[in-house]
């Protein structure tokens, strides 16, 4: 392929997106779980227009989302299930929240945040992220299905890959609704588990929690961790939290956990890890958006991660690989 044209399709990726984020919000792949729909009988069952539907739903099945048949219809493939809201590893909310609105906007300022390294968000709206969701439910309320609908597939991951065994109690930071800490009580039943978050996030967790056997097992607590952290664990674990920050916040929560661990305590940052392997351009591209979304956050390499446990009174202690796009960075709390 020529390179303009090479170019020119990843251009167009917003289109891509925001088809992708339409057919997640109108929950086309769950009208079509029993079978192939005309796309009249799916206009119906979503409210839209059906031509408008029809063309919609035919770039996505030349993209391989859906697939078209002859008639006019449609039915699910493997890539469309996956939009479904009722399969493991769905990614229906992670989509919705990739094409919302609020993030739309942000992007469309990206050029802000190159010039001055300042987040585009905020220039936009006038306010940093997590600010904006305490006045805009809504989109907070999405954001959160995202975050948990990515912790059915890197959850698991994390408890597959890292031995927890040894652990009598802990506590996940900023563990949102508490998908990564019930696959980790699934596979682990003699821990003790605190779910660590904001309030109003903590509010929401009862419909995840309930959905498990091991519910009454996690305790659940409301607070800040920019304030500090619940005392006394064996070890604390933070998934997609600390790419959330700027070095000096990291810094502030990592040590929040190392003061408040147990002897020998152990911290557990779960983010991507950056490296030079073409595989790892995922995680290149997840950057900028740490840098267009929020308030000096960013991607980090294994160095870059040494240096913040270090100030924080940890010492990093190994990297864990898991078969999702995260890793597992080990601290414990270094020696005096």
């Amino acid at each position: 392929m020529p390179p303009e044209q090479v170019l020119l399709q990843m251009a167009v990726g917003k289109w891509v997106c925001q088809a992708l984020k339409v057919a997640a919000e109108l929950g086309v792949a769950d009208l079509l779980a029993g079978g192939p729909r005309s796309v009249d009988e799916i206009a119906h069952g979503t409210g839209s227009n059906p031509d408008a539907l029809y063309r919609l739903l035919r770039a996505l099945a030349a993209l391989g989302v859906f697939t078209e048949r002859g008639d006019r219809s449609f039915e699910n493939n493997a890539l469309s299930t996956a939009l479904r809201s009722d399969v493991p590893r769905s990614v229906r909310a992670m989509v919705r929240w990739l094409g919302e609105e609020a993030a739309w906007h942000a992007w469309a300022d990206f050029a802000h945040s190159v010039r001055t390294g300042e987040p585009a968000f905020d220039h936009f709206h006038d306010e940093q992220l997590f600010d904006y969701f305490a006045k805009n439910p809504l989109s907070a309320e999405i954001f959160n299905a995202g975050m948990t609908s990515f912790s059915a597939s890197t959850g698991p991951a994390v408890a597959r890959a890292y031995d927890f065994s040894g652990i009598g109690k802990l506590v996940d930071v900023g563990g949102g609704h508490g998908g990564l800490m019930l696959a980790i009580a699934e596979r682990f039943p003699a821990i003790d588990c605190v779910l660590f978050d904001r309030p109003e996030v903590i509010a929401g967790a009862g419909p995840v929690l309930s959905t498990s056997r091991h519910a009454e097992r996690i305790e659940t607590r409301g607070g800040d961790f920019l304030e500090g952290v619940p005392e006394g664990a064996d070890a604390y674990i933070m998934k997609h939290i600390i790419h959330d920050w700027d070095d000096e916040r990291c810094v502030r929560i990592l040590g929040h956990c190392a003061a408040a661990a147990a002897k020998e305590g152990r911290v557990l940052v779960v983010d991507q890890v950056v490296t030079e392997r073409p595989e790892s351009a995922f995680s290149k591209i997840m950057d900028l958006e740490m840098l267009a979304m929020t308030p000096g956050g960013r991607e980090r390499t294994e160095l870059e991660f040494r240096e913040l446990f270090e100030q924080a009174g940890l010492v990093l202690t190994r990297v864990v690989a898991t078969d999702s796009l995260v890793s597992i960075v080990e601290g414990r709390k270094a020696l005096h």
